[in-house]
């Protein structure tokens, strides 16, 4: 998938508004070039992904084209620092094809959940209709989002876009927000 792709694909997910967000798993950084196009440059974007050559390319590309891109090595499914920002600050968090290597994916959202402000919103580019693989361990088809989102204090999600996928399936992205802390 390329920028472009990408961009089409989570466009109708995101509100198109500068603001923070964290793309967690961000691998070769597709997906965190997407948010620059689709949130623009007033945006903050922390690119979080634990393959040091991967955040090593973001970081070179970030400093040449993207100033409001911040690559930080770490492992999300772990707890782990966002320089220069304390909890909640996130107005969104982009799980690109990420969330499906994560075998306690419920108690891992529920934990990021927590950076969001009350409102935030969590993105989820994520395989329906795919069986376990090396490469998608642990699917969470479309049908199981909305027990996963609730279980992590998120609002039911809304499916924005549908793709096939060359490697089987039907991609989907899916938005849910942060709901308010109960009083």
């Amino acid at each position: 998938m390329n920028t472009r792709e990408a961009v089409a694909l989570i466009a109708g997910a995101i509100a198109k508004r500068a603001g923070t967000w964290a793309d967690l798993g961000a691998g070769d950084g597709t997906f965190t070039r997407a948010l620059v196009e689709v949130l623009g440059p007033d945006s903050q974007i922390y690119a979080v992904d634990r393959d040091k050559r991967a955040v090593g390319a973001l970081a070179r590309w970030a400093s040449k084209q993207a100033a409001n891109v911040i690559p930080v090595t770490a492992d999300f499914t772990r707890p782990f620092e966002l320089p220069g920002l304390e909890e909640p600050s996130l107005d969104g968090i982009l799980l690109a094809n990420a969330l499906h290597f994560v075998p306690d994916a419920g108690v891992v959202l529920a934990r990021l959940t927590k950076r969001l402000r009350p409102g935030g919103r969590v993105v989820f580019v994520e395989y329906d209709r795919r069986g376990a693989s090396r490469w998608v361990p642990y699917p969470i088809p479309a049908a199981q989002l909305p027990a996963l989102a609730a279980s992590a204090g998120l609002s039911a999600p809304a499916i924005t876009a549908t793709r096939p996928s060359r490697f089987g399936g039907v991609l989907y992205v899916a938005a849910a927000d942060r709901l308010p802390d109960p009083q």
